[in-house]
């Protein structure tokens, strides 16, 4: 959220000029409030802020078509906007004024940047302004990878914090629930360590036991059996690398796509390894996987706690590692949840109605 600037706004040191062609009937270079006592018709309690949209944007790519994303912005805060020409004035409760006054701003660094503004995006923008302390355009300028001109970034605040958990520390655990990114970012982030040759080889792992089948009881041979516990994973990298490379790589062993059990007695040097799935280790397995890490390695453990498929009574490895681990400098526990969902918005509301039922037993 923009912090409450004094009746004199001043530009923040370092920042960009996000609106340096506006000129405002003020000294600051942004923003002009309407005293109380004015002609203004607006109440004494009201702030009115003026924004000058620099000509080289298009009001349309700001505001949407037929003011789809002026209407959204108007629902999510109580404030009152008025656009005339290319100047928008807000007008409501100071704090909430200045909020929608930083969120046009960042929107504009965002169309600077070459981004589009679309309603999903526009969701996400406003929930990262009422919500966190991050810049929206520094977490949707963030990129883990580039594929066929394709970027793929964070999308959400949490997003972001987990990628930039994934740079920083040598042990990240991604938690929360379906559709939050945790495994698709942390093979983006992992491809992109390969490709710069700070790791020299990626492993994908999880275990084999989910959804209350066991494989003895599936038909074919061994490796049939694995390889729909591992599609997933396969999924994530096809979308981050050409298939002839891919295929390539895991022929080299460049690439290693392996049930958690084989993970066991080896000692993993100079590699990007990622446990997925990992609400569905026992604690032992999480030891075991854990202790594998070599020099030169990382490791990201992703999971959903809401969605255990371990025999009745078995206790969770990742919970386990929740409680044990937590002080251990170089771990970090990033924890994502039902905001930061970008798949179809029903999958949101679907995770946060399951989150309340789970609360309320």
């Amino acid at each position: 959220m923009a912090p409450s600037a004094p009746d004199e706004v001043s530009e923040a040191a370092g920042a960009p000029d996000i609106l340096g062609e506006a000129r405002l009937h003020s000294r600051s270079p942004r923003l002009r409030r309407m005293k109380a006592g004015t002609t203004n018709p607006v109440a004494q309690s009201t702030t009115e802020v003026k924004i000058l949209v620099p000509g080289r944007h298009d009001m349309v790519s700001l505001l949407g078509q037929r003011d789809e994303l002026l209407k959204l912005i108007e629902s999510s805060f109580s404030t009152s906007i008025f656009v005339r020409g290319n100047e928008i004035t807000i007008a409501g409760e100071r704090s909430e004024a200045e909020r929608v006054a930083y969120l046009f701003e960042e929107l504009l660094a965002l169309l600077d940047a070459e981004h589009s503004l679309t309603t999903e995006s526009l969701e996400k923008t406003i929930d990262i302004i009422k919500t966190s302390e991050q810049r929206p355009s520094d977490v949707f300028s963030d990129t883990a990878l580039v594929h066929r001109g394709k970027a793929i970034r964070p999308k959400t605040g949490g997003q972001k914090r987990y990628v930039d958990a994934i740079r920083k520390a040598t042990i990240t655990f991604g938690i929360g629930p379906a559709g939050t990114g945790k495994t698709y970012l942390a093979v983006a982030m992992a491809v992109r360590a390969l490709l710069a040759k700070e790791v020299a080889r990626v492993i994908l792992t999880r275990p084999a036991v989910e959804a209350g089948e066991r494989l003895g009881y599936l038909p074919g041979t061994l490796a049939e059996k694995i390889d729909p516990y591992m599609r997933p994973l396969y999924d994530a990298l096809m979308d981050m690398m050409d298939a002839d490379k891919m295929a390539a790589m895991i022929q080299r062993g460049t690439i290693e796509v392996s049930p958690l059990a084989y993970m066991r007695g080896r000692t993993l040097n100079d590699s990007f390894i990622i446990l997925d799935e990992a609400q569905n280790t026992t604690p032992e397995q999480m030891k075991m996987f854990l202790t594998r890490l070599g020099f030169g390695s990382k490791v990201v453990v992703t999971g959903d706690v809401t969605q255990i498929d371990l025999p009745a009574g078995q206790y969770s490895g990742l919970n386990a590692a929740r409680e044990i681990l937590t002080d251990i400098d170089g771990v970090s526990f990033i924890f994502l949840d039902s905001r930061d969902v970008v798949r179809h918005k029903i999958v949101q509301e679907i995770v946060e109605a399951y989150r309340r039922f789970d609360e309320s037993r």
